[in-house]
């Protein structure tokens, strides 16, 4: 890291939701097992699902019960390396059976409505249901209506931004575009899930074509100035694959033409405000975002589309005992990713089984960390570690990949082995 040394930081890191095996953030274990009542959380991704883990580990007599749709969960997180040929998507694939294991009550079914103020849910298979607390992680949803024909693409123009069938979708069009073809990843404005995602993106479906398809180039046509580790992937970028004009990746800025307002299915071009169109082969449109729908419907939305929660327990600021997680909420400066959502979930959980025990809610700390894979054994990434001062989260320390550090390439590889422990023991986290 930049700003400290990467041993320094880790330390620091670890201390963040400190849990001993006496006191969790400080509460004695004896005092939180006191906990009694009833838990849902909605939605079992990487909010929901550690939420439900750690209600259920710090407070084993609550019930707890998750809802979820689907029966097994995709990651976004590595999806951008199975887009690459890189892995299959049963490789990111997890199902609940070890929730099920830790007395957790698994619902597959999706809830259709919140009735905020009650704390019920409403399911399509027809149950309705009610709690204690109420948990939301219900990720996003789209933005249709911001750019021209953005709702009529997501088959010509894969979004992949939910893992699963999307992703599959996007691999089998790079498959099959000519070798000297040309993929354009457009994404969106912010706040969105995943700010280096689509810059990740790029660099894998580059490592795939400097083995399968050297002729051909990706095109990042943004609407924003800027974007997140900039430095750091345009360093590795100009070392890996080539970067500029017709080089294998090139960034349009957002300061270059103006946002995207236009996309055209029928002849694959990307147009800008200021008439700069561009044309690909395959083309990647990533919409922009607000909070999933469920959570609008339900009221508990800003102006803006996301939800404002007290940011020391992640309340609804709408909501008495409702509880909004990860990319739905507004966290700033905590960005709308997979580790952050996890940290966020266990200091809510902290404070629900604190609540349900008599107890307050202890003072929360955060932490973030994101890596991105430049190629399969190239990594970078950023870590930042937050306190809860002042009533909102602030940033205590943090640092991104620096662009050219000594011994860059065992650097770089060891980065890339660190993304992968972290996948592996984050799952292992939630799901079991």
């Amino acid at each position: 890291m930049q700003d400290m040394k990467r041993r320094d930081f880790m330390r620091l890191l670890g201390a963040t939701g400190a849990v001993s095996g006496l006191t969790v953030m400080g509460i004695p274990t004896s005092v939180l097992a006191k906990a009694s009542g009833k838990v849902i959380v909605v939605g079992g991704g990487f909010g929901g699902a550690t939420c439900a883990q750690y209600l259920k580990r710090w407070g084993p007599d609550l019930d707890v019960t998750l809802i979820e749709k689907d029966a097994k969960y995709v990651t976004c997180p590595f999806s951008n390396i199975v887009i690459g040929g890189e892995m299959s998507l049963d490789q990111i694939t997890h199902s609940y059976d070890g929730m099920k294991a830790r007395g957790i009550k698994v619902i597959t079914d999706e809830v259709t409505g919140v009735d905020a103020g009650a704390k019920k849910v409403s399911l399509k298979g027809g149950q309705t249901m009610s709690a204690d607390a109420l948990v939301l992680s219900p990720g996003i949803s789209f933005r249709y209506g911001t750019v021209e024909n953005d709702d009529k693409v997501a088959e010509s123009m894969p979004h992949a931004w939910k893992a699963g069938p999307q992703t599959m979708m996007l691999r089998k069009q790079i498959e099959s575009m000519k070798d000297g073809g040309v993929v354009l990843i457009v994404p969106p404005k912010n706040p969105f899930r995943c700010p280096p995602g689509p810059y990740e993106r790029a660099s894998l479906i580059a490592s795939y074509f400097t083995k399968n398809k050297p002729k051909s180039r990706i095109i990042i046509v943004d609407s924003k100035p800027k974007h997140s580790k900039q430095g750091a992937f345009h360093a590795a970028w100009k070392h890996v694959y080539g970067l500029g004009e017709g080089k294998m990746i090139q960034w349009v800025s957002g300061d270059d033409g103006g946002p995207v307002i236009k996309i055209d299915p029928s002849t694959m071009t990307v147009e800008k405000e200021f008439g700069d169109k561009y044309q690909g082969d395959v083309i990647n449109f990533i919409p922009n975002q607000k909070a999933n729908v469920l959570v609008e419907k339900a009221g508990l939305t800003n102006k803006d589309g996301w939800c404002d929660v007290h940011q020391n327990t992640f309340e609804s600021k709408v909501a008495k005992g409702v509880y909004v997680l990860g990319d739905a909420s507004v966290a700033t400066p905590m960005p709308k990713s997979g580790h952050a959502a996890t940290s966020q979930a266990k200091n809510c959980a902290a404070a629900i089984v604190s609540m349900m025990a008599g107890q307050s809610a202890p003072t929360p700390t955060y932490a973030n960390t994101c890596y991105s894979l430049v190629s399969p054994d190239f990594g970078i990434s950023v870590a930042a570690v937050y306190a809860f001062k002042d009533g909102g989260i602030k940033k205590v320390v943090g640092g991104v990949t620096p662009p050219h550090p000594k011994e860059k390439d065992r650097f770089y590889k060891n980065e890339a082995k660190y993304a992968k422990g972290w996948y592996k023991s984050i799952t292992m986290e939630m799901f079991g």
